[in-house]
Order: C-alpha cells, then sequence, then structure tokens
C-alpha cells in the first residue's frame, strides 16, 4: 500500500484556520506491522490519533522543541486547551484565529493554487488528443497530479485582500491569481498557454469536528483546451484533516472526483478510497471514463503519489481483450529531507526565476513574513504577519468611513451564483488585463529593468492606512 507519513489535501482545501499552536502537539502513531499477515512493512494508521510516540516523532523535524514542550505542560493545561477548542466544535473556521507562524509554510494561499500547473503538460497532451476519451484521461490526471505535492500539512499564509501571485517561465505558461474577498476568503486565478486557458474562483468552507477539520471545496474551475474547442468542469472531492491535536497530523481526501466536458457531456469519474487501518487502500485512485450516454470507455487506476494508468473497457467496465494498461503520468522525483516537504517545482514557485520583470508589489514572494520563515526567522515573520494583518483592518475601517468598496484589479465580480454540492458561489472572470499588463512590460524598451528582489511588498489602497 503506502509508506509515506502523511496524505495529501484536495485542490483548494487545506486546514485554514484551526491548525492553531496547540498543532504542535502532534505525534505519530504510524508503527511498522510485523508478525501479521499480509501486512508486513505496512504502517499502522490510527485514524483516532493518539501520542504513543510524541518523543520519537519530535525529532523528525521542525516540532521538536514544540511537541517537547507540549510534553511538559500539566493535565490541568493541556486541559484548558482542549476546552477552547472545543467551543468551536461545528463551526466553519476559515477566518477563526489569528494563528501563530510556526504551523506555517513559506507559502500563500495564492501561491499554492499555483502548484496544479507542475504537470500542465498534461493539459497540453489532451488539447492534441484527437480521441475524446482519451483527452479525459489526461486531463482528469492532470487534475489529480496536485495530491502529491498536497499532502504537506503545514499552513499557508492567508493572502492579504488584492494580494496576486505571477508565474511565466513554466513551459510557456502565464499564470495570475489575486485574492478578491477578506470575508469570506475568496482567490481567483487564471492560466494560459498555447493549448489551454485555466479559471478557477477558489473558496472553502469549513467544519471543525474537534480532532479534525473537514474541508469543502466551494469552488468552480474550468478548463477551455483550445484546439479541441471544449470546456472542462471540475469538482474535486471535500477533505477531512485528521489528528489535529492528538496524533500526527493527515489529510484524507475519501469521494469522487467528477471532471465533466461540457461541450460534449463526456464525463470520468474516479474515486478516492478512503485510508483504512493498517494503511489499506491508502492512496489508491479508481474511476472510468464514460460517454455522454454513461457508457464506460476506459478504466483508470493509479495512487496519486505515483501514478496513474488507463485501459480501454467493454460496456462492463471490463478491460478489453489484447490491450494493457496505459500509463499516463508519473509523479517526479521530489528532494529528499526537505524542510518543508516541498517538491522542486514548489521551490520554483517561491522562487523569483519564475517572476516576470517588473514584478507586481503585490506579489506573494514579496511579503515580509512569508520570506523570513523560508529563511527560518519565526520572530521576524511573526511580527509581519502582526503588522501586515493590522494594516489590513486599518484599510477596511478607513474603506467603511468613506462609503468605499474593494475592487480586484484582475478579476471581475460576474454576478453569476453558481450551485456547488456544498453550496452557492459568486463566481468572479478574468478580465484580461493582466495580459494588457504584461505585453506593455514586455514589449517596452522604455520601461527600466527592476531587481524584483528590491521591490517593496505593497498593494495598499489608502497610503494612510499604516498609521491607524
Amino acid at each position: 500500500m503506502g509508506s509515506k507519513d502523511e496524505k495529501p489535501a484536495s485542490s483548494g482545501g487545506f486546514f485554514s484556520a484551526i491548525t492553531s499552536s496547540v498543532r504542535n502537539w502532534g505525534s505519530a502513531v504510524h508503527k511498522s506491522v510485523n508478525g501479521l499477515l499480509g501486512y508486513e512493512g505496512l504502517e499502522v494508521i490510527n485514524p483516532e490519533g493518539g501520542t504513543d510516540d510524541a518523543e520519537e516523532e519530535a525529532q523528525r523535524g521542525r516540532w521538536k522543541q514544540e511537541v517537547l514542550n507540549w510534553k511538559t505542560l500539566n493535565p490541568l493545561e493541556r486541559d484548558s486547551y482542549w476546552r477552547m477548542m472545543q467551543k468551536y466544535i461545528g463551526s466553519d473556521v476559515t477566518s477563526m484565529v489569528t494563528l501563530p507562524v510556526i504551523i506555517f509554510e513559506p507559502m500563500t494561499m495564492i501561491q499554492k493554487m499555483a502548484e496544479l500547473m507542475e504537470y500542465s503538460h498534461l493539459l497540453d497532451l489532451a488539447d492534441e488528443c484527437e480521441d475524446p476519451y482519451m483527452r479525459l484521461v489526461y486531463s482528469s490526471s492532470w487534475a489529480i497530479s496536485v495530491y502529491y505535492a498536497y499532502q504537506r500539512t503545514w499552513k499557508p499564509f492567508n493572502p492579504i485582500l488584492g494580494e496576486t501571485y505571477e508565474m511565466v517561465n513554466h513551459g510557456g505558461l502565464t499564470f495570475i491569481s489575486e485574492q478578491v474577498s477578506h470575508h469570506p476568503p475568496m482567490g481567483a486565478g487564471h492560466a494560459e498557454n498555447g493549448h489551454f486557458t485555466y479559471d478557477i474562483t477558489s473558496k472553502l468552507k469549513t467544519k471543525f469536528l474537534g480532532n479534525s477539520v473537514e474541508v469543502y471545496p466551494v469552488g468552480r474551475t474550468r478548463v477551455k483546451l483550445k484546439k479541441a474547442g471544449v470546456v472542462l468542469d471540475l469538482v474535486p472531492p471535500p477533505t477531512k484533516v485528521n489528528n489535529l491535536i492528538f496524533g500526527r497530523t493527515w489529510v484524507d481526501s475519501p469521494g469522487e472526483m467528477i471532471m465533466t466536458n461540457l461541450t460534449t457531456g463526456d464525463k470520468v469519474v474516479l474515486y478516492f478510497q478512503p485510508c483504512g487501518w493498517f494503511g489499506a487502500e491508502r492512496y489508491e485512485v479508481d474511476g472510468y471514463v464514460y460517454s455522454a450516454e454513461e457508457e464506460p470507455k476506459i478504466l483508470m487506476t493509479g495512487k496519486w503519489n505515483e501514478s496513474m494508468s488507463c485501459q480501454p473497457c467493454d460496456q462492463e467496465g471490463e478491460p478489453l481483450p489484447g490491450t494493457e494498461l496505459k500509463e499516463v503520468w508519473r509523479v517526479a522525483a521530489a528532494p529528499e529531507k526537505d524542510k518543508f516537504q516541498y517538491t522542486y517545482f514548489a521551490h520554483k514557485i517561491n522562487s523569483f526565476e519564475t517572476a516576470p520583470k517588473k514584478l507586481l508589489a503585490s506579489d506573494s514572494r514579496l511579503r515580509p513574513d512569508r520570506y523570513a520563515l523560508e529563511k527560518g526567522d519565526l520572530g521576524k515573520s511573526g511580527a509581519e504577519k502582526t503588522r501586515l494583518e493590522e494594516r489590513q483592518r486599518a484599510e477596511k475601517r478607513i474603506r467603511e468611513a468613506r462609503g468605499e468598496q474593494f475592487t480586484p484589479r484582475w478579476f471581475n465580480m460576474t454576478g453569476e451564483v453558481t450551485p456547488t454540492p456544498w453550496g452557492d458561489l459568486e463566481v468572479y472572470e478574468y478580465n484580461g488585463k493582466y495580459t494588457e499588463h504584461r505585453a506593455r512590460i514586455d514589449n517596452s524598451d522604455s520601461i527600466e529593468e527592476v531587481d524584483n528582489t528590491s521591490i517593496e511588498f505593497n498593494l495598499w489602497q489608502y497610503s494612510d492606512s499604516a498609521s491607524h
């Protein structure tokens, strides 16, 4: 089955606000199982959590001192923490509390949206493919590919209202995202190359359950394949983050992922198997590509942390005689013992190497709290995070006092409200202005070359908000 320590979050499915400082109480309850027939070499996944191996687990990474500090608390102090968390049970926790940087990774939510672009070549293949069913195989494999990167359980920084992220220099792709709403937290993104356009409005709905939190991706993802002339719609499964307080935190995303060709009616339905005891069926994804008449055409099987394969099938879903499984995607090698469990692509996302010239001053890379955490300065990161949050609140007060509303720069609210399995969503659309902005800079000889590392993070609408 699997041998990794943690499971992935779904697209957009991060445990946004509840993993507070008590997160560092976590410990492993994964043990090798010896002497049990059929389970040799597997890991025990205890869904209920536990603290049996806290000290051993503490030696593995960032939680070393924090976990040991938790072990020194007396029972009354632990009970006090637990009672504090219990009052939030059943609540939506996306914006519940201000959190310490010890639980964060040096990346924001709108940066993390760009991780789906690592294997964007699969969408290129889908666009070039003449077979409409294989087109869905490539496209859905692209949607699955991000789950390997999303397995890490650090919390991304919440973007400041109006914050942006730009990425170029990746297979001819241009990506722009923007935080378009603060309450509720919402981001919008657009990516484009010669083969496809990608548009997303991202919003999370959460439910805190005590030692876990359920995350529902109330968002809309649309992909247009340019040559094929079709539009694809993606609905990912919900996510459950387990062992937030007691035990090793891990993420499960059991349920269906559905990608529909809105042009033809064909669709692919993939089932993410729930993780069982002893790691049974961990990482496994299975399903079919269906015609518009709901007949199975291609079976798909694999593991989100390894690869996906496909094979033609009959109307009963059985493999056609004389055919073989064909691998369509395999996860790329990742750095060993990386501090934040980043992939090579995640490091590229934070790098200025993927940034365009004359980067927007609102870009996530320039956030001083994010950068300080990346460099290991937790004290400075925490202070800068507090300063940015206070300034955002000051801007809100000024805006309300003047009777003004925030208007996103690169995306427009459409007025369309679309239903999702977990609630209605106000849809934002890309307005094309970023393409024009970037073309002016790239085509101009008069614009002075600027070292992106020297740009000061600045997205403030009101310059006097710093004094409030």
